[in-house]
């Protein structure tokens, strides 16, 4: 004959196993009072077991139970028509005052003879889910301010035609391929197209399809499964799936090799991926964007670029100009500017002298708008009184009137050597390795002198050879 045990629960086992739970979990009896509060409970709440315990749970006044006011008493209440309440979202009202949002359930307990003994009720406080779910809405708003059409300045007629296509792009489902110099504002372009479409609430995620290796780049865009090459120890999500339901944005799309040329063609085409190491296919569901400063048309001349993935790309081909064609915009992107390092910095800038704005009207912004607010933010850390002078600009700008720089020739400044070797000084060196983030071959280029020199230089007028707090 088999023995048998009979489970006894320890009251006192019970209490300590309620008083770990991190939720909180109370009891009521057949009447509708409390009878039992767990420590969470009193920090979701405000109230102690003492205070809770012979009372209603209209105590803490929830929010919704069964699609109505909590009612006067247990007998009128929906727990004992449903048996139990689903986990529910809503809210409860603090000792303070205030309204906590958590998740509630609850069940009816009942004896084997069907008769009721109590309720249990537990809750998940969302206090720190609701605060990381504002953050997020209010990145999401952030980010749709920064993309916003009010945020790409410009009256001219080149740009006039732009927010034209910008409005047509954002109103249709295909790809674009956005062409313009560097510092033209192409993601901020892209950003545009994706937050006035009907994916905006849905993520864009942006790729720089120029700094990654091959192998990385197919491991960032596709994923991987574990196994699939040595250092994959996990399956990783690749940034198409991420993009599912909205948009992704490919910069530099130009430097994609033949192989990431391929399976993007595909995606393009079966709206389908695999990620490294399986060949299981993933459908998605994405709206793909590309930019470049390449001529992708010559690219394919030239055999480097697939004609088929180019055709694909330049359903909607959008070109922004460059700053130097369209020269009456720059004094609404300087003011923009201003308004923007004015709020950064708490100075109260004006604007710039009359001087000062015919030398960057008569500069040819190989940077384009990158480095017009590049100049901009520069001269908010030179200047000294509210209007911005031709010393406070950087001096490649303002010493290089009306000659030509190739947007493509950044290397190549148009300084004569005799100029800056006649008027270098120590307080001028400063200024280029400043301008040069300490880099002494990009200020002997700069300055038309060899990185040796601007050692000696340094070392003469007792400069650091790296840049102070590194």
């Amino acid at each position: 004959m088999k023995n048998k045990t009979k489970k006894i629960w320890d009251p006192g086992f019970v209490n300590l196993m309620l008083e770990s739970i991190g939720d909180g979990v109370f009891t009521l009896n057949d009447g509708g009072q409390i009878t039992s509060w767990n420590p969470s409970m009193q920090r979701i709440t405000g109230y102690t077991s003492d205070e809770a315990i012979g009372q209603s749970c209209r105590l803490i006044g929830f929010s919704s139970c069964f699609g109505r006011d909590c009612p006067n008493g247990l007998k009128e209440c929906g727990i004992y028509k449903h048996g139990k309440v689903e986990p529910l979202e809503c809210t409860l009202q603090h000792k303070k005052g205030h309204e906590v949002p958590v998740i509630k359930s609850a069940r009816v307990m009942k004896k084997s003879d069907g008769s009721v003994v109590g309720i249990v009720e537990t809750l998940t406080d969302l206090t720190e889910l609701k605060a990381s779910r504002l953050a997020a809405e209010a990145a999401v708003k952030q980010l749709g301010e920064y993309y916003k059409f009010e945020n790409i300045i410009g009256k001219s007629h080149a740009m006039q035609e732009v927010f034209t296509a910008i409005r047509a792009a954002a109103d249709s489902k295909t790809t674009v391929l956005i062409q313009g110099e560097s510092g033209t504002g192409k993601e901020i372009v892209a950003g545009a197209i994706h937050h006035n479409s009907r994916r905006a609430k849905r993520p864009m995620i942006i790729v720089n399809c120029s700094a990654l290796s091959e192998s990385l780049l197919e491991s960032e865009l596709f994923g991987h499964v574990k196994g699939a090459f040595t250092g994959a120890n996990f399956d990783r999500i690749g940034r198409f799936e991420e993009a599912d339901g909205g948009s992704i944005f490919l910069d530099e799309i130009g430097d994609i090799s033949p192989l990431i040329q391929v399976k993007l063609l595909r995606v393009i085409q079966e709206q389908e991926v695999e990620r490294v190491g399986e060949s299981k296919r993933r459908k998605i569901n994405i709206r793909i964007i590309t930019a470049t400063n390449k001529d992708l048309y010559q690219l394919t001349k030239d055999g480097r670029f697939r004609e088929d993935l180019y055709y694909r790309l330049k359903v909607f081909p959008l070109f922004l100009p460059a700053l130097r064609s369209r020269k009456e915009d720059i004094p609404l992107l300087i003011d923009h500017f201003i308004r923007i390092h004015n709020k950064k910095t708490g100075k109260m800038i004006k604007g710039l002298d009359s001087s000062t704005m015919r030398v960057l009207l008569n500069y040819h912004w190989p940077g384009n708008v990158r480095e017009l607010e590049h100049a901009v933010e520069h001269a908010f850390v030179i200047a000294t009184s509210d209007i911005i002078s031709l010393s406070d600009i950087p001096f490649e700008i303002s010493h290089n009137q009306g000659q030509y720089i190739s947007p493509y020739e950044r290397t190549d400044f148009p300084v004569k050597s005799s100029i800056m070797k006649n008027t270098l000084n120590r307080e001028l060196l400063l200024r280029v390795l400043e301008e040069s983030d300490w880099n002494k071959a990009e200020v002997g280029r700069r300055v038309g002198l060899s990185r040796a020199s601007i050692w000696k230089y340094m070392k003469k007028w007792d400069i650091p050879m790296v840049k102070p707090g590194e």
